[in-house]
């Protein structure tokens, strides 16, 4: 019998979330490497009512064409559903709280007997791999002040921890993490972005430039004020002969920022909201130029945003702040430009230097594609896995 290679999320999928696009690329490229990889994640709603998968909960199998879609998701990745009928995390308490179903009752007595290691952002199901002696792989991104169980982060089984930042990587080891057991390394990007799309581009291009604009700015990801997003619709108003495109955000936040840009009198920027990763990667190489206005603060100090990587894959020039995480991008080419945090006249002022210095190219700009493949999703894992001892490895199939 095959034992999987297991991607855990406490989630409901598809969500846009980037923290949930990164596990679903993480698990893609598992299977692209060719590893027996699952994602397993939870289903809720009437599709928890199917009496087969409430029988025998884990049943791997091929994603439905949505979830797919939603992430680029290949054919040799397969998924695991995991139901949470009422009333799991409808009631407040421990017993119908859907990590307890997860840990408890899913994974030693349905999960386990098939797994070989475990992958997971989720502490809980950590812990509950190395009690039940399952290897685990675990992926920390962001500040938390709690400490790690002595008795789990010092097993054999566990066997590393992985973060995008040195300063989350301190903060982890502070907090019990063994040095020798936690590593940073930057996110990665689907290789979808990288395949060039011309004529989808085109017609990006001739959906969005309207009244004589020629050029297109182009940013992508959550819509918060910490990202930037305010910053960019300023930068709009003090450019208006250049069009802006924001795609990502919910339907509230959409309609929050279009309320903002319409009161501050901001008519040359459209907000997109999610879009898929084929409708993105198109859309990232039809602009003139792909704006990363990161703003400074406690986030911008452990940072490594999904959409840096995207953006690099597309060869499509890029205007970034500089913010500590991003320091050693400065030096090479894969950055067009680069300006001061929080500063809407700079980084203005950025954005129309390097539509001079660099002129759009329907084939991308060698430099930025060439530098990114080093952090596409199969080599940030196979480097994880370099981590992982041989006996605890999954098997290649």
């Amino acid at each position: 019998m095959t034992k999987h290679y297991i991607f855990f999320t406490r989630n409901v999928l598809p969500q846009p979330q980037a923290h949930l696009v990164q596990v679903a690329h993480t698990a893609n490229a598992a299977a692209n490497l060719g590893y027996p990889a699952v994602l397993v994640y939870l289903e809720k709603g009437l599709k928890a009512l199917n009496p087969l998968d409430l029988i025998f909960p884990f049943r791997p199998r091929q994603p439905d064409a949505e979830l797919a879609k939603f992430y680029n998701i290949q054919d040799k990745l397969k998924v695991a559903p995991l139901p949470m009928p009422w009333p799991i995390d409808q009631v407040n308490n421990k017993l119908t709280n859907s990590s307890t179903l997860a840990t408890k009752y899913y994974f030693p007595l349905h999960i386990l007997p098939q797994t070989k290691i475990i992958h997971t952002r989720d502490w809980n199901f950590v812990k509950a791999a190395i009690k039940n002696g399952i290897p685990a792989i675990y992926e920390h991104h962001h500040h938390e002040e709690k400490k790690f169980e002595p008795e789990i982060v010092n097993s054999p089984l566990f066997q590393i921890s992985v973060t995008v930042a040195d300063t989350i990587r301190e903060t982890m080891i502070q907090n019990g993490m063994p040095p020798e057991k936690v590593i940073k390394i930057h996110n990665g990007f689907n290789h979808l972005f990288l395949e060039r799309q011309p004529e989808k581009a085109a017609e990006w291009r001739q959906k969005l430039l309207a009244n004589g604009r020629q050029h297109l700015v182009v940013y992508s990801g959550a819509l918060h004020e910490f990202k930037g997003v305010n910053l960019l619709i300023d930068v709009a108003k003090q450019l208006p002969e250049i069009q802006f495109a924001l795609a990502g955000g919910n339907a509230e936040q959409v309609q929050t920022y279009q309320k903002l840009a319409q009161e501050k009198a901001v008519g040359n920027i459209t907000f997109l909201g999610h879009l898929t990763q084929d409708k993105l990667a198109s859309l990232l190489q039809a602009a003139d130029i792909l704006a990363h206005p990161h703003l400074s603060g406690e986030a911008a100090t452990f940072t490594s945003p999904l959409k840096l990587f995207d953006y690099m894959a597309s060869g499509t020039p890029i205007v970034s702040s500089k913010i500590p995480p991003l320091k050693e991008f400065e030096s090479t080419k894969a950055v067009a430009g680069w300006c001061e945090p929080d500063d809407a006249n700079q980084f203005a002022q950025c954005l129309q230097q390097v539509l001079q210095t660099h002129p759009r190219k329907p084939e991308g700009y060698a430099d930025s594609m060439e530098f990114v493949n080093q952090f596409s999703c199969e080599n940030r894992l196979a480097k994880i896995l370099s981590y992982v001892e041989d006996s605890m490895r999954p098997t290649l199939v």
